[in-house]
């Protein structure tokens, strides 16, 4: 896909960029730059270096001219681009590739002829060589974040002569863009600059790397240039890729550029996530833009829900300050306000800042209906479209069929549909062992009496419990085997099969059956991070049941009658819900935001 490359890299440091370009004259063989009148930085200098046709991993050529750009990897640029556009020899990306594996020592190669040596042997040859000893040890050294160590295996191995592959580099680009100090800093521009001049072929890890790097030295704009060049040579850039330019520029205040980001990072698919919004929102407040500290805040609701504190903190600083007070309508359109409620489901109307003068800020909780604490409005709950539940049990099922026995998952959905619906769905495994040392069979069913009082129909739940619990360990109790027994034959039990995931099997069941799911899972591991931060948060507030124990003894603890998510109400005051406080004991915090001035005495259209 690549069939021109141009590595370039800086020796010093980072600057800017010439306003004049160097003319550029071509050899067959040979690269030469005339420099322009426009004289450089002494502080900067940049070089590149030209791939021979057949690279080796060991080839190391000195710098063969310099250049101004501060572009480190790059492929050619169109002429009306405001780089220059350099050619250099063609070369295909499989032939880099290839130069880039260190070769395998002790491999059949110095064997006698005719033999051969098996997989099993290869990998211990491998293993055994000197790259990949040195791959072991830099593995370990960021394991424990030692950056000197591997600084120390670096020099030994290039004092020893040990070709180091696209690993090794990324290893330790890694440990020194984590480093805090400026050894491990200059130290990573160097590395970076040797992998440039090894024509080591760069990933997503390279180049988020150096734009750490360039971050670490106040160098947004190279950080994100960095970015860019990954999109060039047909890399994804990652969240994590766009980070150091993102915070940099907000570190700096510069709120245009990092809305650049933004606007890069959302044309690119990438979900900014809360410490990236949080950031935008800190520096739009810092910039008294009102349009932004909006638009961030419906982003913060759509993609977040709750806030942490640190977030919860900038929030306030907005409301606090004189331009919140300025911005708003005195007289909008109610129609038009509660139009832009239905449309979006409830919760928040989109139309801009309500109301006039000074916000009054207060910390509170809502009772048990929504009722704020602090300003009396009553918090809505947000529906959930029976097409979305539709859509999102069909991504269920295809993820589940990916990592699970597809053949088991099919034989449970054949289940349920023959002995479903059910009102509620138990986790069993996560009841049983709440508070307990051991799984307790005489907990699981204290709970499962309690579902079933409950139930109109007097139904028992959905019991989902791994084979394992139900064959072995405490369901050899005689008890337990009759309890056992007893749900078996209700049609209430499932025990998944052996190498299953529990999880996939009761999340289908309660999604399926668009009923409670009993656990206090909070399922925020990888698995549930699949399947995305817009519908499963929402499912999950209004389906899941959690539970306490005390001397009292166990409480189910029912989904809130409204959407913990931030709110916006048709008279223009918010609420914002923060993840402190979190524990069943502890009620959640809310920040309550509402003009000082009864918004409801002013006149609307």
């Amino acid at each position: 896909m690549l069939s021109k490359w141009r590595i370039a890299s800086k020796i010093a440091g980072f600057g800017t960029l010439c306003e004049r370009s160097p003319t550029v004259m071509l050899r067959s063989r040979s690269l030469v730059v005339v420099p322009s009148l426009a004289r450089p930085s002494s502080l900067f200098s940049f070089f590149f270096i030209k791939f021979p046709l057949v690279p080796s991993c060991n080839t190391r050529r000195p710098p063969l001219c310099y250049h101004t750009s501060p572009r480190l990897f790059t492929k050619p640029i169109p002429s009306n681009e405001c780089f220059p556009c350099l050619s250099v020899n063609k070369m295909r990306l499989s032939t880099l590739t290839a130069a880039a594996t260190p070769p395998i020592h002790g491999s059949s190669a110095s064997l006698p002829a005719g033999t051969t040596l098996s997989s099993r042997a290869k990998k211990k040859a491998r293993r055994e060589s000197p790259e990949g000893v040195l791959r072991n040890k830099l593995d370990i050294c960021s394991k424990n974040g030692d950056v000197a160590e591997a600084l120390r295996l670096y020099e030994e191995a290039r004092g020893n002569g040990v070709p180091l592959s696209q690993h090794h580099y990324n290893v330790l680009l890694y440990l020194c863009s984590a480093s805090d100090g400026v050894l491990g800093l200059e130290k990573g521009f160097e590395i970076f600059r040797q992998m440039v001049t090894e024509n080591i072929v760069p990933n997503e890890a390279t180049f988020t790397s150096a734009a750490r790097l360039a971050a670490a030295r106040e160098d947004p704009e190279m950080a994100l240039d960095l970015v860019q060049q990954m999109k060039g040579f047909g890399i994804a850039p990652r969240l994590r890729s766009y980070g150091p330019a993102l915070f940099g520029f907000c570190k700096k205040g510069m709120a245009d550029r990092a809305y650049a980001v933004d606007a890069d990072m959302v044309a690119s698919g990438v979900v900014a996530e809360e410490a990236e919004l949080s950031a935008i929102l800190k520096v739009s407040v810092d910039a008294r833009r009102a349009d932004k500290v909006y638009e961030i805040m419906h982003r913060l609701r759509a993609t977040v829900r709750q806030v942490s504190e640190t977030t919860a903190g900038i929030v306030e600083g907005w409301f606090k300050c004189e331009e919140a007070a300025k911005v708003g309508e005195e007289a909008w359109d109610v129609s038009k306000v509660r139009e832009g409620i239905v449309r979006g489901g409830g919760g928040w109307h989109g139309q801009g800042w309500l109301g006039s003068g000074d916000w009054r800020l207060t910390r509170t909780h809502m009772d048990e209906t929504g009722v704020c604490g602090s300003c009396g409005d009553k918090l809505v709950c947000i529906d959930i479209e029976p097409k979305e539940t539709q859509n999102f049990a069909s991504s269920l099922t295809n993820l589940a069929c990916k990592r699970e026995v597809r053949a088991d998952f099919v034989r449970f959905q054949d289940w349920l549909q023959k002995h479903g619906p059910f009102e509620a769905v138990v986790d069993g495994a996560n009841v049983g062992l709440i508070n307990q040392h051991s799984f307790s069979f005489f907990q699981l069913n204290t709970i499962v009496k309690q579902l079933r009082q409950m139930s109109p129909s007097n139904r028992l739940p959905l019991i989902i419990l791994h084979k394992n619990r139900v064959t072995g360990g405490p369901a050899q109790h005689p008890n337990n085997k009759i309890l056992l027994e007893t749900w078996k034959k209700s049609g209430a039990l499932y025990a998944t099969p052996p190498g299953s995931n529990d999880d996939w099997y009761w999340l289908y069941a309660a999604v399926s059956c668009k009923c409670l799911l009993v656990t206090n899972d909070e399922m925020r591991d990888h698995l549930f991070q699949l399947l995305g931060t817009s519908f499963f948060p929402r499912w999950k507030e209004k389906h899941q049941v959690r539970l306490s124990f005390s001397q009292r003894g166990a409480a189910l603890h029912m989904p809130p009658p409204y959407s913990i998510v931030i709110q916006e109400s048709e008279k223009g005051s918010w609420h914002v819900p923060t993840t402190t406080g979190d524990d069943l004991e502890t009620p959640r915090q809310w920040l309550c935001a509402t003009r000082a001035k009864d918004a409801s005495s002013s006149s609307h259209l």
